[in-house]
């Protein structure tokens, strides 16, 4: 017997037998999940740049893990230069890096992108609407979003979008508000939906429909503020997960949750093994990383956690590298596709 809608929790999940599909409840409706994969091919994060301690370095190096799997990440290859402050975003096949600081505070505009399946240096993507660092990351299968940002003086609101499988230049997509737009921003993503939390101090977040184009909409209210360096969102299509978020110049082992389909507040998932700032996220469908992390020259290590259950996070592995914090964190496997 089914229960009656006021009974049904949000992010339940079902096989719906007449339109033979998995679906997702939230808002009071059942919506269709998408259950496409990559034949073959495992979960692979990718753990993009940052900016490295003892000694301190502007790194340009990639390493990845097997989400699925717990152990140490492994050499990928190299990006075009040093990238602090750097975000990330893919589809199944292709991952995209930008807005980062390299060596003597300078600012990019250039995208680097990476075959996720095979090993080796990144490529130049094409380049965004200005040089800049720290704004969040987006995407979905078909388009890559770059959020907001710092270009050194001042936030740039823009939202630039790129289509993954094509490369080229960004085209405008609309704009964040001024104060999410500071910078240090997280992404998280469902297929249809990218949402950008916590730039700066700021408790604030706010989503994009990807099909659409348009200036991002209010989504609810963090229970702290500031991601603190690049990507430290992760998501299956139905919940988003936000970890060592934290004020600045604090560390934070606090994760937070949302259900990306609803709107609110978010709710408290479970901790981090170490409180830090400019953590990095990698996700499959089912399990989410943390990695790195600062203060700088602290951690190399890389957490855990099973992101439709809550409760605290579990050592994975560590770095290949001496410690980093603020890389762009990405893989094949993330909510959005």
């Amino acid at each position: 017997m089914s229960l009656p809608p006021s009974e049904i929790p949000q992010g339940a999940i079902r096989f719906n037998t007449d339109s033979q599909k998995l679906e997702f409840y939230a808002q009071g409706e059942w919506w269709n999940m998408s259950t496409e994969t990559t034949i073959n091919v495992s979960p692979r994060g990718l753990y993009m740049g940052g900016l490295q301690g003892s000694p301190t370095l502007y790194a340009n190096t990639i390493d990845y893990v097997n989400i699925t799997t717990q152990g140490d990440a492994v050499d990928f290859g190299d990006l075009n230069r040093g990238a602090f402050g750097a975000s990330a975003t893919a589809s199944r096949t292709r991952a995209l890096q930008g807005m980062s600081e390299g060596p003597s505070s300078t600012y990019s505009a250039q995208v680097d992108y990476v075959e996720i399946a095979t090993t080796g240096n990144a490529l130049d993507f094409g380049d965004m609407s200005a040089a800049k660092r720290s704004g969040g990351a987006n995407g979905n299968q078909v388009r890559g979003l770059f959020s907001g940002g710092q270009p050194g003086s001042g936030p740039v609101a823009n939202i630039d979008y790129f289509t993954i499988s094509s490369t080229g230049n960004f085209t405008n997509f609309g704009s964040l508000s001024p104060t999410l737009a500071e910078g240090f921003a997280s992404g998280i993503n469902s297929p249809t939906r990218g949402i950008v939390a916590g730039g700066g101090s700021s408790k604030t977040s706010e989503y994009v429909t990807f099909a659409s184009t348009g200036n991002a909409i209010d989504f609810g209210t963090a229970l702290t503020g500031g991601g603190q360096g690049g990507n430290c969102g992760v998501s299956s299509p139905v919940r988003g997960l936000f970890g060592g978020v934290s004020t600045p110049g604090n560390q934070s082992n606090v994760i937070e949750f949302i259900t990306i389909a609803s709107l609110g507040t978010f709710q408290d998932f479970g901790d981090l093994t170490v409180g830090r700032q400019g953590v990095t996220g990698m996700c499959s469908p089912t399990r989410g990383c943390f990695a790195g992390g600062g203060p700088l020259g602290s951690y190399n290590l890389i957490d855990y956690v099973i992101i439709q259950s809550t409760g605290n996070a579990i050592e994975f592995g560590d770095l290949n590298r001496n410690n980093a914090i603020a890389a762009g964190g990405t893989s094949n496997a993330h909510g959005g596709l």
